[in-house]
């Protein structure tokens, strides 16, 4: 019987979630939450490494995040598509780890992978808690779909302090040996490997902090308002 997980991040790629909100994972994974990760992709047309080494940084990636489990549907990189097969594929990991909480890709983004996903996971998560569609399993839907932001700048909606935990995240960012700078590879230069990507990665981290009076922060967007139950909750 599979763990149930308090949050479970979807990602088109494997490096996403180190990117994007990672530092979030880390900080609740330390406060006693069970998280898990699921990659749709191998990330196989990457123009750096190659997905035998993407899987291998992704483990270590997942090592050092503490994660209770990370999986990968192994959807075609650049082509998956919104089919009934792929939406029941992620309902099957929903119904698995029966999250409170789902993390996905930013609504829209550079990568047009990353919007695609966004919408296949949320919609997924809908369907997963209707008790007609028969996958052998409870039916089960998260109570909240959150999307993480990426590459392209998004006002978000909340920001998760993660002032202590920026290194952390860093080094599961560098994880990706392949992906991120490395003065000792021969691959091509890509948009996100070189030495000043990572200057950019903690401008963004500073800026998302500053807003909230923080030194770090990690941004997302909701699908629909947040509810509290009481003012303490936002002091």
């Amino acid at each position: 019987m599979s763990e149930i997980l308090d949050i479970l991040a979807f990602a088109a790629h494997p490096d996403d979630i180190e990117l994007s909100c990672s530092g979030t994972l880390i900080k609740h994974i330390e406060q006693g939450f069970k998280v898990g990760i699921v990659d749709l992709t191998e990330g196989e047309l990457g123009s750096r490494g190659n997905k035998e080494i993407r899987k291998e940084e992704a483990d270590k990636a997942a090592k050092l995040m503490n994660l209770s489990a990370r999986e990968n549907l192994k959807m075609p990189d650049g082509f998956f598509d919104l089919s009934e097969a792929n939406k029941i594929s992620i309902i099957k990991m929903i119904r698995k780890y029966k999250p409170r909480m789902v993390f996905a890709n930013a609504v829209t983004d550079r990568h047009p992978d990353h919007g695609r996903a966004a919408q296949l996971v949320s919609e997924a998560s809908f369907l997963s808690g209707l008790i007609r569609i028969d996958t052998g399993q409870a039916p089960h839907r998260p109570e909240t779909v959150y999307h993480y932001i990426q590459d392209r700048f998004t006002q978000p909606d909340f920001i998760v302090d993660i002032t202590g935990y920026f290194e952390k995240k860093m080094e599961c960012v560098k994880a990706f040996r392949s992906q991120f700078y490395n003065p000792d590879s021969k691959e091509i230069l890509t948009p996100i490997s070189g030495p000043e990507f990572f200057d950019y990665l903690q401008g963004r981290a500073i800026e998302y902090g500053r807003l909230i009076g923080k030194l770090h922060g990690e941004g997302f967007t909701t699908e629909r308002p947040i509810g509290i139950s009481s003012l303490k909750s936002l002091i």
